[in-house]
Protein backbone atom coordinates (compact mmCIF):
# COMPACT_ATOMS: atom_id res chain seq x y z
CA UNK A 1 0.00 0.00 0.00
CA UNK A 2 3.09 1.78 -0.42
CA UNK A 3 1.62 4.32 -3.20
CA UNK A 4 -1.81 5.35 -0.39
CA UNK A 5 0.77 6.36 1.94
CA UNK A 6 2.63 8.42 -0.72
CA UNK A 7 -0.62 9.99 -1.51
CA UNK A 8 -2.02 11.06 1.91
CA UNK A 9 1.87 13.10 2.39
CA UNK A 10 1.23 14.20 -1.30
CA UNK A 11 -2.30 15.16 -0.07
CA UNK A 12 -0.71 17.36 2.73
CA UNK A 13 -0.46 20.32 3.12
CA UNK A 14 1.45 20.12 6.70
CA UNK A 15 4.95 18.92 6.17
CA UNK A 16 5.82 16.51 8.90
CA UNK A 17 7.85 13.55 10.17
CA UNK A 18 5.86 10.65 9.90
CA UNK A 19 2.04 10.44 10.59
CA UNK A 20 0.58 8.54 13.62
CA UNK A 21 -2.72 6.55 13.44
CA UNK A 22 -3.84 5.63 16.59
CA UNK A 23 -6.87 3.51 17.53
CA UNK A 24 -8.90 3.72 20.94
CA UNK A 25 -11.82 0.79 21.68
CA UNK A 26 -14.42 0.25 19.49
CA UNK A 27 -16.40 2.19 18.29
CA UNK A 28 -13.39 4.71 18.18
CA UNK A 29 -11.10 2.68 15.49
CA UNK A 30 -9.78 5.15 12.57
CA UNK A 31 -10.96 3.54 9.20
CA UNK A 32 -7.62 4.77 7.86
CA UNK A 33 -5.98 2.29 9.73
CA UNK A 34 -7.29 -0.16 7.74
CA UNK A 35 -6.59 1.97 4.31
CA UNK A 36 -2.96 2.07 5.00
CA UNK A 37 -2.70 -1.32 6.23
CA UNK A 38 -4.54 -3.07 3.85
CA UNK A 39 -6.13 -5.45 6.76
CA UNK A 40 -9.78 -6.98 5.95
CA UNK A 41 -10.08 -8.75 9.49
CA UNK A 42 -9.24 -7.77 12.99
CA UNK A 43 -10.56 -5.24 15.45
CA UNK A 44 -6.84 -3.43 16.25
CA UNK A 45 -8.46 -1.69 19.90
CA UNK A 46 -5.10 0.04 20.58
CA UNK A 47 -3.21 -0.55 17.93
CA UNK A 48 -1.12 2.09 15.89
CA UNK A 49 0.13 2.79 12.60
CA UNK A 50 3.08 4.92 11.58
CA UNK A 51 3.50 6.00 8.04
CA UNK A 52 7.06 7.50 6.11
CA UNK A 53 7.06 9.82 3.90
CA UNK A 54 8.94 7.36 1.51
CA UNK A 55 5.50 5.03 1.84
CA UNK A 56 6.66 2.71 4.17
CA UNK A 57 4.09 1.57 7.19
CA UNK A 58 4.84 0.49 10.78
CA UNK A 59 1.91 -1.29 12.60
CA UNK A 60 1.99 -1.70 16.39
CA UNK A 61 -0.25 -3.97 17.71
CA UNK A 62 -0.91 -5.94 20.53
CA UNK A 63 -0.55 -10.04 21.21
CA UNK A 64 -4.20 -10.51 20.64
CA UNK A 65 -3.95 -9.16 17.05
CA UNK A 66 -0.39 -10.12 16.40
CA UNK A 67 -1.14 -13.16 13.67
CA UNK A 68 -3.96 -11.07 11.48
CA UNK A 69 -1.29 -8.40 11.66
CA UNK A 70 0.85 -11.07 9.78
CA UNK A 71 -1.34 -10.11 6.41
CA UNK A 72 -0.27 -6.80 6.00
CA UNK A 73 3.01 -5.53 4.43
CA UNK A 74 3.54 -3.50 6.49
CA UNK A 75 6.24 -3.86 9.47
CA UNK A 76 5.15 -5.21 12.78
CA UNK A 77 6.16 -4.81 15.87
CA UNK A 78 4.17 -6.57 18.78
CA UNK A 79 3.29 -5.18 22.40
CA UNK A 80 2.39 -6.61 25.26
CA UNK A 81 1.66 -3.70 27.86
CA UNK A 82 0.79 -0.35 27.46
CA UNK A 83 4.59 0.34 28.91
CA UNK A 84 5.88 -1.46 25.66
CA UNK A 85 3.76 0.37 23.58
CA UNK A 86 5.37 3.78 24.65
CA UNK A 87 8.52 2.34 24.59
CA UNK A 88 8.31 1.34 20.99
CA UNK A 89 7.01 4.27 19.48
CA UNK A 90 9.69 6.68 21.72
CA UNK A 91 12.12 4.66 19.66
CA UNK A 92 10.06 5.13 16.07
CA UNK A 93 9.92 8.98 17.18
CA UNK A 94 13.63 9.63 19.10
CA UNK A 95 14.34 11.74 16.10
CA UNK A 96 11.29 13.22 14.92
CA UNK A 97 10.40 16.95 15.73
CA UNK A 98 7.04 17.10 14.16
CA UNK A 99 4.15 14.15 13.89
CA UNK A 100 0.86 14.20 12.15
CA UNK A 101 -2.33 13.19 13.43
CA UNK A 102 -5.96 12.67 11.45
CA UNK A 103 -7.63 15.04 13.65
CA UNK A 104 -10.68 13.16 12.83
CA UNK A 105 -9.77 9.88 13.80
CA UNK A 106 -7.99 10.36 17.10
CA UNK A 107 -9.93 10.87 20.19
CA UNK A 108 -8.96 13.75 22.50
CA UNK A 109 -8.24 11.16 25.38
CA UNK A 110 -5.69 10.07 23.01
CA UNK A 111 -4.35 13.12 21.85
CA UNK A 112 -3.80 14.42 25.29
CA UNK A 113 -1.71 11.13 25.91
CA UNK A 114 0.63 11.42 23.13
CA UNK A 115 0.98 15.06 24.02
CA UNK A 116 2.08 14.24 27.43
CA UNK A 117 3.88 11.15 26.60
CA UNK A 118 6.00 13.80 23.74
CA UNK A 119 6.45 17.00 25.00
CA UNK A 120 9.09 17.78 22.46
CA UNK A 121 7.08 16.87 19.44
CA UNK A 122 4.87 19.14 17.65
CA UNK A 123 1.76 17.20 16.36
CA UNK A 124 -0.32 19.04 13.85
CA UNK A 125 -3.40 17.74 11.70
CA UNK A 126 -3.55 16.20 8.83
CA UNK A 127 -6.69 14.95 8.60
CA UNK A 128 -7.35 16.68 5.20
CA UNK A 129 -4.51 14.58 3.31
CA UNK A 130 -6.32 11.39 4.16
CA UNK A 131 -9.76 12.94 3.04
CA UNK A 132 -8.57 13.78 -0.26
CA UNK A 133 -6.47 10.74 -0.74
CA UNK A 134 -9.26 8.64 -0.16
CA UNK A 135 -11.83 10.50 -2.25
CA UNK A 136 -10.12 8.77 -5.48
CA UNK A 137 -10.40 4.76 -4.90
CA UNK A 138 -7.59 2.55 -6.32
CA UNK A 139 -8.28 -0.26 -8.52
CA UNK A 140 -8.24 -2.93 -5.48
CA UNK A 141 -10.55 -0.70 -3.35
CA UNK A 142 -12.90 -0.26 -6.64
CA UNK A 143 -13.19 -4.02 -7.05
CA UNK A 144 -14.27 -4.00 -3.26
CA UNK A 145 -16.93 -1.57 -3.62
CA UNK A 146 -18.27 -3.59 -7.00
CA UNK A 147 -18.67 -6.93 -5.38
CA UNK A 148 -19.94 -5.32 -2.31
CA UNK A 149 -22.93 -3.69 -4.57
CA UNK A 150 -23.21 -7.31 -6.24
CA UNK A 151 -23.74 -8.39 -2.85
CA UNK A 152 -26.64 -5.70 -2.40
CA UNK A 153 -28.58 -6.54 -5.28
CA UNK A 154 -28.23 -9.90 -4.86
CA UNK A 155 -29.90 -9.56 -1.49
CA UNK A 156 -33.15 -6.53 -3.43
CA UNK A 157 -33.71 -9.14 -5.75
CA UNK A 158 -35.24 -11.44 -2.83
CA UNK A 159 -37.19 -9.12 -1.15
CA UNK A 160 -40.37 -9.95 -3.27
CA UNK A 161 -40.36 -13.24 -2.50
CA UNK A 162 -39.57 -12.12 1.39
CA UNK A 163 -42.75 -9.34 1.67
CA UNK A 164 -46.00 -10.39 3.35
CA UNK A 165 -49.04 -8.95 4.79
CA UNK A 166 -48.62 -8.55 8.50
CA UNK A 167 -44.77 -9.46 8.38
CA UNK A 168 -43.38 -6.13 11.02
CA UNK A 169 -40.54 -4.34 9.72
CA UNK A 170 -38.34 -6.35 12.49
CA UNK A 171 -38.87 -9.69 10.50
CA UNK A 172 -38.16 -7.29 7.28
CA UNK A 173 -34.74 -6.06 8.33
CA UNK A 174 -33.62 -9.74 9.86
CA UNK A 175 -34.36 -11.35 6.81
CA UNK A 176 -32.09 -8.24 4.71
CA UNK A 177 -29.22 -9.26 6.90
CA UNK A 178 -29.42 -12.42 7.25
CA UNK A 179 -29.56 -12.68 2.83
CA UNK A 180 -26.69 -10.38 3.28
CA UNK A 181 -24.52 -12.64 4.76
CA UNK A 182 -25.30 -15.82 3.17
CA UNK A 183 -24.80 -14.44 -0.10
CA UNK A 184 -21.08 -13.22 0.91
CA UNK A 185 -21.39 -9.96 2.95
CA UNK A 186 -18.97 -9.86 6.13
CA UNK A 187 -22.02 -8.00 7.79
CA UNK A 188 -24.15 -5.15 6.91
CA UNK A 189 -22.95 -2.32 6.33
CA UNK A 190 -25.21 -0.47 8.41
CA UNK A 191 -28.28 -0.42 10.46
CA UNK A 192 -30.78 -1.32 7.72
CA UNK A 193 -33.42 0.47 7.06
CA UNK A 194 -36.94 -1.55 6.90
CA UNK A 195 -39.86 0.91 6.92
CA UNK A 196 -43.37 0.82 6.47
CA UNK A 197 -46.08 3.30 5.66
CA UNK A 198 -45.71 6.71 6.88
CA UNK A 199 -42.40 5.59 8.56
CA UNK A 200 -40.93 5.78 4.99
CA UNK A 201 -41.47 9.35 4.94
CA UNK A 202 -38.53 9.20 7.77
CA UNK A 203 -35.23 9.19 5.69
CA UNK A 204 -33.22 7.56 8.98
CA UNK A 205 -36.04 5.66 10.41
CA UNK A 206 -34.83 1.93 10.71
CA UNK A 207 -37.26 -0.52 11.87
CA UNK A 208 -39.63 -1.36 14.64
CA UNK A 209 -42.79 -3.78 15.23
CA UNK A 210 -44.87 -1.65 12.39
CA UNK A 211 -46.42 -4.31 10.84
CA UNK A 212 -47.29 -4.12 7.01
CA UNK A 213 -50.85 -3.40 5.62
CA UNK A 214 -51.99 -3.11 2.57
CA UNK A 215 -52.02 -0.44 0.04
CA UNK A 216 -48.30 1.38 1.71
CA UNK A 217 -44.97 2.22 0.57
CA UNK A 218 -41.93 -0.28 1.73
CA UNK A 219 -38.39 1.16 1.76
CA UNK A 220 -35.70 -0.87 1.74
CA UNK A 221 -32.38 0.62 2.37
CA UNK A 222 -29.00 -1.44 2.94
CA UNK A 223 -25.97 -2.35 2.08
CA UNK A 224 -22.99 -5.21 2.75
CA UNK A 225 -19.66 -4.81 3.53
CA UNK A 226 -17.01 -7.01 1.81
CA UNK A 227 -14.06 -6.94 2.87
CA UNK A 228 -14.53 -3.42 4.62
CA UNK A 229 -15.89 -2.01 1.92
CA UNK A 230 -19.15 -0.97 1.57
CA UNK A 231 -22.28 -0.45 -1.01
CA UNK A 232 -25.33 1.58 -0.58
CA UNK A 233 -28.59 0.88 -1.85
CA UNK A 234 -32.03 1.73 -1.73
CA UNK A 235 -35.70 1.13 -3.48
CA UNK A 236 -39.37 1.90 -2.72
CA UNK A 237 -41.99 -0.75 -3.57
CA UNK A 238 -45.60 -0.74 -3.00
CA UNK A 239 -47.57 -3.42 -1.36
CA UNK A 240 -50.85 -3.80 -3.11
CA UNK A 241 -51.84 -1.52 -5.76
CA UNK A 242 -50.44 2.06 -6.22
CA UNK A 243 -52.45 5.02 -5.87
CA UNK A 244 -51.92 7.42 -8.77
CA UNK A 245 -49.95 9.98 -5.73
CA UNK A 246 -47.90 6.85 -5.03
CA UNK A 247 -47.18 6.79 -8.31
CA UNK A 248 -46.11 10.03 -9.02
CA UNK A 249 -43.92 10.34 -6.30
CA UNK A 250 -42.14 7.71 -7.37
CA UNK A 251 -41.97 8.69 -10.84
CA UNK A 252 -40.69 12.24 -9.75
CA UNK A 253 -38.15 10.98 -7.71
CA UNK A 254 -36.75 8.30 -10.68
CA UNK A 255 -36.77 11.39 -13.08
CA UNK A 256 -34.52 13.18 -10.15
CA UNK A 257 -32.04 10.37 -10.36
CA UNK A 258 -31.84 10.18 -13.91
CA UNK A 259 -30.66 14.50 -14.17
CA UNK A 260 -28.13 13.48 -11.30
CA UNK A 261 -26.76 10.56 -13.21
CA UNK A 262 -26.28 12.72 -16.60
CA UNK A 263 -24.98 15.70 -14.90
CA UNK A 264 -22.27 13.91 -13.11
CA UNK A 265 -18.83 14.09 -14.36
CA UNK A 266 -15.16 15.14 -14.10
CA UNK A 267 -15.08 18.71 -13.60
CA UNK A 268 -18.38 19.18 -12.24
CA UNK A 269 -19.02 20.74 -8.65
CA UNK A 270 -20.68 18.62 -6.45
CA UNK A 271 -22.83 21.15 -5.11
CA UNK A 272 -24.33 21.85 -9.04
CA UNK A 273 -25.44 18.11 -8.95
CA UNK A 274 -27.18 18.38 -5.75
CA UNK A 275 -28.78 21.79 -7.36
CA UNK A 276 -29.97 20.42 -10.10
CA UNK A 277 -31.93 17.50 -8.07
CA UNK A 278 -33.45 19.91 -5.75
CA UNK A 279 -34.40 22.50 -8.65
CA UNK A 280 -36.36 19.05 -10.62
CA UNK A 281 -38.03 18.37 -7.35
CA UNK A 282 -38.94 21.95 -6.76
CA UNK A 283 -40.18 22.51 -9.81
CA UNK A 284 -42.98 19.60 -9.40
CA UNK A 285 -45.89 19.40 -7.06
CA UNK A 286 -43.52 18.05 -4.58
CA UNK A 287 -42.14 21.18 -3.84
CA UNK A 288 -39.87 21.46 -0.55
CA UNK A 289 -40.01 17.62 0.02
CA UNK A 290 -36.71 16.67 -0.70
CA UNK A 291 -35.11 17.29 2.25
CA UNK A 292 -31.45 15.69 2.32
CA UNK A 293 -28.62 15.90 0.10
CA UNK A 294 -28.02 14.26 -3.23
CA UNK A 295 -25.76 11.87 -1.79
CA UNK A 296 -22.40 10.97 -0.42
CA UNK A 297 -19.04 9.35 -1.08
CA UNK A 298 -18.92 5.65 -0.17
CA UNK A 299 -15.54 3.46 0.31
CA UNK A 300 -14.42 2.04 3.75
CA UNK A 301 -16.96 4.18 5.25
CA UNK A 302 -20.83 4.35 4.63
CA UNK A 303 -20.07 8.47 4.70
CA UNK A 304 -16.81 8.20 3.22
CA UNK A 305 -16.13 12.42 3.01
CA UNK A 306 -17.59 14.72 0.36
CA UNK A 307 -20.96 14.52 -0.87
CA UNK A 308 -23.64 16.05 -3.24
CA UNK A 309 -24.06 18.80 -0.43
CA UNK A 310 -25.32 22.77 -0.89
CA UNK A 311 -22.06 24.05 0.42
CA UNK A 312 -19.44 21.25 -1.55
CA UNK A 313 -18.06 22.91 -4.29
CA UNK A 314 -15.30 20.49 -5.16
CA UNK A 315 -14.57 19.49 -8.46
CA UNK A 316 -15.67 15.69 -9.22
CA UNK A 317 -12.83 13.33 -10.24
CA UNK A 318 -12.50 9.88 -11.98
CA UNK A 319 -12.59 6.95 -9.97
CA UNK A 320 -14.94 8.90 -7.35
CA UNK A 321 -17.45 6.46 -5.70
CA UNK A 322 -20.77 8.05 -4.57
CA UNK A 323 -24.45 7.23 -3.68
CA UNK A 324 -27.31 8.87 -5.75
CA UNK A 325 -30.50 9.17 -3.54
CA UNK A 326 -32.95 11.45 -4.42
CA UNK A 327 -36.27 11.47 -2.46
CA UNK A 328 -39.38 12.64 -1.89
CA UNK A 329 -41.40 12.53 1.59
CA UNK A 330 -44.52 14.08 2.86
CA UNK A 331 -45.12 13.43 6.51
CA UNK A 332 -48.03 11.36 7.46
CA UNK A 333 -48.27 9.68 3.88
CA UNK A 334 -44.84 8.46 3.12
CA UNK A 335 -41.71 8.05 1.13
CA UNK A 336 -39.47 7.65 -1.89
CA UNK A 337 -36.14 7.37 -2.36
CA UNK A 338 -34.09 5.39 -4.88
CA UNK A 339 -30.33 5.26 -3.95
CA UNK A 340 -27.63 3.90 -6.48
CA UNK A 341 -24.16 3.56 -6.11
CA UNK A 342 -21.96 4.91 -9.19
CA UNK A 343 -18.05 5.38 -10.15
CA UNK A 344 -16.95 8.34 -11.87
CA UNK A 345 -15.08 7.89 -15.79
CA UNK A 346 -13.59 10.34 -17.63
CA UNK A 347 -16.41 10.61 -19.74
CA UNK A 348 -19.83 10.04 -17.77
CA UNK A 349 -20.59 7.28 -14.97
CA UNK A 350 -21.01 3.76 -14.25
CA UNK A 351 -23.62 2.75 -11.91
CA UNK A 352 -22.54 0.25 -9.77
CA UNK A 353 -25.68 -0.88 -8.36
CA UNK A 354 -27.86 -2.65 -11.04
CA UNK A 355 -31.55 -3.74 -9.13
CA UNK A 356 -34.45 -2.61 -11.39
CA UNK A 357 -35.59 0.95 -11.22
CA UNK A 358 -38.93 0.32 -12.55
CA UNK A 359 -41.80 0.92 -9.83
CA UNK A 360 -42.81 -2.70 -8.19
CA UNK A 361 -45.70 -3.67 -6.67
CA UNK A 362 -45.90 -6.53 -4.67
Amino acid sequence: MIHRVKNIFRNSSETVDCILLKNASAPFIDDNFFYVTNLEQGLFEGSCAVLYPEGACDVLVSELEAEIARKSTARRIVYRTREELSTALRELFNSFKTIGVNGNGISYHEFNKFRTLFPHITFVDVSAGFSKTRLIKDQQEIDRIKHACFVADDTMATIPDIISEGMTENELAAEINYTLQSLGAEKPAFDTISSFGKNTAEPHYTHGNVKLKNGTFIVCDFGACYKKYNSDITRTFAFGKATEQQREMYETVLQAQQIAFEKIRPGVKANEVNQSVHAFIDSTKFRGTFIHSTGHSLGLAVHDGMGFTPDNTMELHENMVLTVEPGVYLPGFGGVRIEDDILIKKDGIKVLTKSKRTFIEL
